[in-house]
């Protein structure tokens, strides 16, 4: 899970390699802290993004949401200033 972020647009970009559990799936992620997001949808590899640009910063806690038809994964990440994502605090 990696964002890249654009600082002066105060805006990143999420992606997520290859999972097989989440192939298909719709994906929602969240900025908790702004109020804002994107959805988008997993490849048939689980894969994800580079997602279009959503507002988010450094230090932002965002949700990332994976839903199949057979259930549902969730989590809290704060964006770390090198793009990593470290769980919500």
């Amino acid at each position: 899970m990696t964002f890249t972020i654009d600082v002066q647009a105060g805006a990143a970009s999420f992606a997520y390699g290859p999972e097989s559990n989440y192939a298909d799936a719709v994906v929602y992620v969240f900025n908790r802290d702004r109020g804002q997001g994107i959805i988008t949808t997993a490849r048939p590899d689980g894969s994800v993004g580079p997602t279009d640009p959503f507002p988010a910063t450094v230090g932002d806690q965002v949700a990332i949401t994976f839903e199949t038809a057979d259930s549902i994964a969730g989590t809290c990440v704060q964006i770390n200033s090198d793009g990593s994502a470290g769980f919500c605090n």
